[in-house]
């Protein structure tokens, strides 16, 4: 798969694709792969409402675009400037995983425990209540904007040294961060698009579900620490 992408990436001459390829690439190198994973986890915690899922996996997209959109537009600003990016993708990549490792240690453990807590759930509590069904949108935004941030070296030369380079110096550069953000996230949408629409005894599936949801969302809470350990145990040792 990744040698046919790289050949997809030697070939093209189009700005937006290449933009996409390099997505892609990222998508299915290391880093990249555990958060999308961890973020299926938690879209999929909606089961019982397929629409949900899918709105979930298009909100966790929509936080990555932004992500790699405003990022993208202050670099290719300081690029056109004359400046250097590297000082800027050393600090985000070591501070981007120091700080999601922990992250998602806490929202995982938010999940597990948050309902026992009077405080604000911003859609990551472990409950399935339709009120908070409905913020759960909400989280997969966040998780979707923080993740973009969780940059590792093979990922940080192709956001930093192949797409803002590029984007730079193309016309409507501005704008091929949004089709590298669409392609990081595709996994997430298409898994997101087969849970709520593909399988033929999906209704049969949820139903099962619904049964174990207490369960169901306490191994998401503990995929969330188990992440966030990995992370953790990366960037700081």
């Amino acid at each position: 798969m990744e040698q046919f992408l790289q050949n997809l990436l030697e070939s093209s001459n189009i700005p937006f694709i290449t933009a996409f390829i390099l997505g892609l690439l990222t998508a299915i190198s290391p880093c990249p792969l555990a958060t999308n994973i961890t973020a299926i986890a938690y879209i999929s915690k909606d089961i019982e409402d397929k629409k949900q899922i899918f709105r979930n996996g298009l909100l966790y997209t929509l936080g990555r675009i932004i992500s790699y959109t405003l990022l993208g537009v202050v670099l290719i600003f300081i690029l056109k400037q004359g400046s250097s990016l590297y000082g800027i993708q050393k600090f985000l990549a070591k501070s981007g995983g120091i700080i999601i490792g922990p992250l998602l240690i806490i929202i995982g453990l938010f999940m597990l425990f948050g309902n026992k807590l009077n405080i604000p759930k911003f859609g990551f509590s472990g409950q399935n209540s339709d009120k908070i069904r409905n913020k759960g949108g909400w989280g997969a935004l966040w998780i979707g904007f923080l993740f973009a941030l969780a940059f590792c070296p093979t990922s940080g030369i192709l956001y930093f040294g192949m797409l803002i380079p590029m984007s730079a110096i193309e016309v409507g550069g501005y704008f091929l961060p949004v089709f590298f953000a669409i392609a990081t996230a595709l996994p997430v949408i298409i898994v997101a698009w087969l849970l709520a629409f593909s399988f033929a005894e999906v209704g049969k599936f949820y139903n099962s579900v619904q049964k174990f949801e207490k369960w169901f969302s306490k191994v998401i809470a503990e995929i969330f620490i188990i992440v966030g350990l990995y992370y953790t145990f990366t960037f700081y040792f």
